[in-house]
Formats: C-alpha cells, sequence, structure tokens
C-alpha cells in the first residue's frame, strides 16, 4: 500500500539524549546550601548537657554524649 500523499510517512527517532548526573561534591555546591541555610553544621558540646549529665550520671554520660558528638562530626566530615 502506499501512503496517501496528503500524510507523512512514520518518523523514526534517533537514539535518546545522553543524560549526565554530577554526583561529586563540590566546594560552590556545598557553599550554596550553607548560604540556603540546608548545610550542615559542625555539632558543638553543650555545658549544659554536660552539667546535667555529671549531676545525674556521675559522670558517665558525660562520656557516652562526647563521644556521640565526636562520632556524629566524623561521620559528617566536620
Amino acid at each position: 500500500m502506499a501512503t496517501p500523499q496528503d500524510q507523512q510517512p512514520a518518523q523514526t527517532y534517533g537514539q535518546p539524549p545522553t543524560i549526565i548526573i554530577n554526583n561529586s561534591s563540590s566546594a560552590a555546591a556545598s557553599a550554596a546550601a550553607v548560604i540556603g541555610g540546608a548545610g550542615l553544621r559542625r555539632r558543638h558540646q553543650s555545658l549544659w548537657v554536660h552539667f546535667w549529665l555529671l549531676r545525674f550520671t556521675a559522670g558517665i554520660g558525660n562520656v557516652f554524649y562526647a563521644m556521640h558528638v565526636s562520632r556524629w562530626n566524623r561521620d559528617r566530615g566536620l
């Protein structure tokens, strides 16, 4: 069968476009996240938390709290 003259033949499509996802972190992207307020900040140990842990746990809680804050910062590279 021939195609009628008022119709176009079916189009053949080429390859889909290449999509590149850049997963590397850069200083500019980190700075933009911090400016936007969504950036990670370093956790600091609270004097008041240490004070209350000293009173209620005889100092043992202070060790675990300090380890927790240090591990949190280290895991995030801060």
